[in-house]
């Protein structure tokens, strides 16, 4: 499997703590790939993602892009940044202009690209992320949900080819989830590798096609979801659990398991589909 980026014995204490929040992880971050890194609070995934595009620097250990050993000069980090996007947590942390447009168009005239360019790219992120209606609109004005698209379209502006989100369905409700997991769609259809943080298991095994898990600044577990499902131990350990259509899935009888297909449905929207496909064949 090619690997993107990959972390290599990587450790990290921040200045005056107590104990490394990197504890030598080391993995790789398939290309092509709809990635979900799992693991409770405080056990490094923020520190991981800051290490992605080197905004931080490893005190011990390598990363390395598509083979190449990261350099901690200037023009490498620069080139990172682009190829590497990284979208906070906190929008709040990440929008530093006045205006939508002057936030998307920030990057780009750090570019230096032709002023008719920056014009065409900042419209077309407008309009892929629903923000065509809002180009003026103070970003102080905007909703949480809002500043969410305004920051996801100030990274892909820059068209990286691989995209990083440190829980970005943190304080989102439904609805708004699902419209930012149809973006993530879009931009991995698109060409882009996604690798999105979370603890919530069930956005992870619906969404997903690789998962990590880490705890303690190591990296313990990775492989496709229904792999992730034979790790209930682990999982149960690390207070992540397993998904709620596997719980179901867990609760039928073998004869209705058998007929509803081989392995365990990676959302309830596909159990009800296979529910209802049965139902339909019955009928006839």
């Amino acid at each position: 499997m090619k690997r993107l980026l990959e972390f290599s014995n990587l450790q990290y204490t921040y200045p005056g703590g107590q104990k490394p929040v990197l504890n030598g992880v080391s993995f790789g971050i398939p290309a092509g790939k709809k990635c979900a890194l799992l693991g409770r609070n405080g056990c490094g995934k923020s520190t991981l993602f800051l290490h992605a595009n080197g905004i931080l620097q490893p005190q011990q250990g390598q990363l390395f892009w598509k083979g190449t050993p990261f350099v901690y000069k200037r023009s490498f980090l620069q080139e990172m940044t682009q190829k590497v996007g990284l979208v906070f947590q906190d929008p709040e942390h990440q929008l530093i202009a006045s205006t939508v447009t002057e936030d998307i168009s920030y990057g780009l005239f750090n570019r230096k690209l032709p002023l008719e360019v920056i014009r065409e790219k900042v419209v077309g992120a407008l309009e892929s992320f629903g923000l065509t209606e809002l180009a003026d609109v103070p970003i102080h004005h905007l909703s949480l949900g809002q500043k969410r698209r305004l920051a996801l379209a100030g990274v892909m502006v820059l068209e990286p080819e691989l995209l990083l989100l440190d829980e970005p369905t943190a304080y989102l409700d439904r609805y708004q989830t699902k419209n930012l997991m149809r973006e993530l769609d879009q931009i991995h259809r698109s060409g882009t590798t996604v690798l999105m943080a979370t603890h919530d298991m069930d956005i992870a095994f619906e969404w997903a096609e690789w998962i990590c898990v880490m705890d303690g600044g190591r990296l313990v577990f990775a492989g496709e979801p229904q792999e992730v499902l034979s790790q209930k131990e682990l999982l149960e350990s690390l207070h992540l659990g397993i998904p709620l259509v596997a719980e179901v899935w867990e609760l039928l009888p073998a004869y209705l398991k058998n007929e509803l297909g081989a392995g365990i449905p990676q959302s309830v929207e596909e159990l009800k589909r296979r529910l209802e496909a049965k139902q339909e064949v019955a009928s006839v």
